[in-house]
């Protein structure tokens, strides 16, 4: 704020300076204090109301400056009486003394000799004389008498003139600004009251250039140390060191970026993944099928699925396992003659290789050697989870089946959060469960491997993620009978039924469904998409679902065995519109409302009976399959073995603060631990 008081050619020189300047950009603004009005009134020198002109009728080019220019003048009284004495006063003075006094002259202003204020400054006087002598003072005592004059207030011929304790004159005022822009012509704005000491804004606000009054503390002002108000141009050597730098980044992150793509490349040229056929080992069939194998996957059970066990001499067929680098695998048989390396295949085993999660199998590598093509993943001996479901002698507790589904929910939804984007076979058959019966998901990823007739896949054998080449669950070829509907079909969504192939969300739709039949299979344990009270081919089932007619056709859910949570899961899983159905993120908070239903059932003694640490649990694979097929187990001896005890101290009082579920997360992660050590020796975990 600028507050000016001369003549008005000295403002218009000064505004100039100040338009040179940039100072008239709306970040100041300038009061002129005209008493008077002088700079408002016409002459030849300028129109009425435009203090910007030099001359009548022409633009200086002071006009925009003069727009945050404010003129302060006095107040001049509009009553009848004021304007009756100024007449009054002018004609008397011309008449009987030959004066010829000017407007300005009469007014009120005392500081400036103005006849009005004057006569006022003489009445106020007048009072404090008479105040003073009738307290019995003296007419030469002035202390006393201004004391008496100091906050009094009459009747004088403007209108209400006070004095404040100061004895300074309460002085109205009014406000000029540049009303048009265009025009350049001043009006009032606002209009000052001395005695009530506010101002009383008239007409059209002031027409500021930035659209408001200026800041108290505008940029690069005050605060001149800012280094960015430096606006001093820069030297060369500054330009050349600025350029050098950028130059010196651009040529950083352009060799990262080359730096990483040839990364890349060589990793896909390199084929990391790639294991050769004389690499996989596989041992005598009839022994090895007795120590390491996984059984085959009893399918649904009831005359109305038929039975689809399939026995070779005395022996069950096994899914397909073998050695590599002295470690158990899983092989997954690919029914194609050979695969073509292009960059969409090595970009898809890349991601399989870089995908790392404890509740997804683990992929190994492919074997791309015609004509055994292969796909190499973890073991997991306990077999699929339709095998753990379909062994009666697993008593599962609603803590353990919960903790199936919630290594279902984790897998799933990384899965769906990885590059590779959704499972499309998501069925117990592919959910495999480790020697620590925690439970992965296995056959996702590498579209390109897949035949067209896996759209038509048979219930195989996922006890171990692998599928039998040439032997399907039918007890024949790979293909389903003529007219038979595949059983894994049971799983599928009805949308995927209809169309085949859906895009990435729609596939994560569809998993969703798939989990919520798994769900159901889980609950109830009387196989996948049970109905109560029906009995119904696969072949009906899937028909009635693809038909998509209403009622839409879903399994039955039965709250008397399961938490009504865990229906309403179910229910919104299986969904007619995928829209509708809940993502793995959503559906992990359905998830903990379920764990509050079995601590509680748990706390109650209500867990659904013992332990799931069956037979297969607490023996040696090879022990447990001789004692489940009624042969006598011979012991075998070892010249030199090592035993080492461990224990997790301070167990109890942790159990005793902890959810149950945040004790079986305790152990497996320690398991898992364990396992990724002596996985790499020949040692057998009690």
């Amino acid at each position: 704020v600028v507050y000016l008081c001369g003549p008005l050619e000295m403002l218009q020189q000064i505004m100039q300076l100040a338009q040179r300047e940039n100072l008239t950009n709306g970040d100041y603004v300038f009061f002129y204090l005209d008493v008077f009005g002088e700079s408002l009134r016409g002459d030849s020198a300028r129109d009425p109301f435009k203090p910007w002109q030099q001359s009548p009728g022409q633009d200086s080019g002071l006009r925009e400056a003069f727009q945050m220019v404010l003129v302060i003048t006095y107040y001049e009284p509009q009553n009848p009486e004021y304007q009756h004495f100024q007449t009054q006063l002018i004609l008397r003075a011309k008449q009987k003394f030959g004066v010829q006094l000017n407007y300005s002259l009469v007014s009120e202003s005392p500081l400036c000799g103005g006849a009005v204020g004057t006569l006022h400054m003489g009445l106020w006087h007048l009072i404090g004389v008479q105040r003073t002598l009738r307290e019995g003072g003296s007419k030469k005592n002035a202390t006393h008498i201004i004391e008496k004059m100091r906050d009094r207030k009459f009747q004088g011929v403007t209108g209400l003139v006070s004095m404040d304790s100061n004895n300074d004159r309460d002085t109205d005022f009014n406000l000029w600004a540049m009303g048009d822009p265009e025009s350049g012509q001043y009006e009032v704005v606002g209009h000052y009251l001395g005695v009530e000491k506010q101002i009383h804004w008239l007409g059209r606000p002031i027409p500021w250039v930035k659209g408001a009054p200026p800041l108290d503390n505008p940029p690069c002002v005050f605060d001149v140390d800012d280094p960015s108000c430096d606006k001093t141009p820069l030297s060369m050597l500054a330009i050349v060191a600025f350029g050098t730098g950028l130059t010196f980044v651009m040529f950083g992150i352009s060799s990262f970026l080359i730096f990483r793509s040839l990364m890349l490349e060589k990793e896909l040229a390199s084929m990391l993944w790639r294991i050769r056929w004389d690499e996989l080992q596989f041992g005598s069939p009839e022994r090895y099928h007795k120590a390491a194998g996984s059984r085959l996957t009893l399918s649904l059970r009831g005359s109305s699925y038929g039975s689809l066990m399939t026995t070779h001499g005395k022996y069950q067929i096994f899914a397909n396992t073998g050695h590599f680098k002295g470690n158990v695998v899983a092989i997954k048989h690919i029914n194609k003659k050979r695969i073509e390396l292009t960059r969409q295949v090595l970009f898809e085993l890349k991601h399989m290789r870089d995908i790392q999660f404890n509740h997804l199998t683990r992929f190994i590598g492919a074997c791309i050697d015609p004509p055994n093509i292969c796909i190499v993943t973890e073991y997991c001996p306990r077999g699929s989870l339709q095998d753990v479901l379909e062994n009666e002698s697993i008593n599962l507790d609603w803590m353990f089946r919960y903790s199936l589904i919630n290594d279902i929910v984790k897998g799933m939804a990384f899965l769906h959060n990885s590059i590779i984007g959704h499972h499309g076979s998501l069925k117990s058959s592919n959910c495999v469960v480790d020697s620590r019966f925690v439970l992965k998901i296995t056959d996702y990823g590498l579209a390109s491997f897949r035949s067209p007739c896996d759209s038509e896949d048979t219930h195989a054998l996922y006890a171990s993620g692998c599928l039998l080449r040439g032997t399907g669950a039918w007890g024949g070829p790979a293909s389903p009978p003529h007219g038979r509907v595949p059983p894994e079909k049971l799983w599928t969504a009805p949308e995927l039924l209809q169309k085949g192939r859906l895009p990435t969300p729609g596939m994560q739709k569809a998993d969703v469904y798939s989990f919520g039949i798994i769900v159901q299979e889980v609950a109830l344990r009387n196989g996948p998409f049970y109905i109560e009270g029906m009995d119904l081919s696969p072949k009906e089932i899937v028909q009635k679902v693809r038909n998509s007619q209403k009622p839409f056709f879903r399994p039955s859910i039965d709250i008397g065995v399961h938490s009504e949570e865990l229906a309403v899961l179910m229910e919104r899983c299986w969904a007619q519109e995928p829209a509708e159905r809940p993502d793995f993120s959503q559906i992990k908070i359905f998830i903990r409302r379920f764990n509050k239903w079995v601590a509680g059932k748990w706390r109650r003694g209500g867990g659904g009976g013992g332990k799931p640490t069956a037979i297969p649990a607490v023996l040696a694979s090879s022990v447990a399959e001789q004692l489940k097929r009624g042969e006598t187990v011979r012991a075998e001896a070892f010249d030199s073995v090592t035993i080492y005890f461990s224990d997790i101290v301070g167990f109890t009082a942790l159990s005793a603060e902890s959810t149950p579920m945040q004790v079986v997360t305790l152990l497996n992660d320690l398991y898992t631990c364990f396992d990724a050590i002596i996985d790499n020796f020949d040692v057998y975990k009690v």
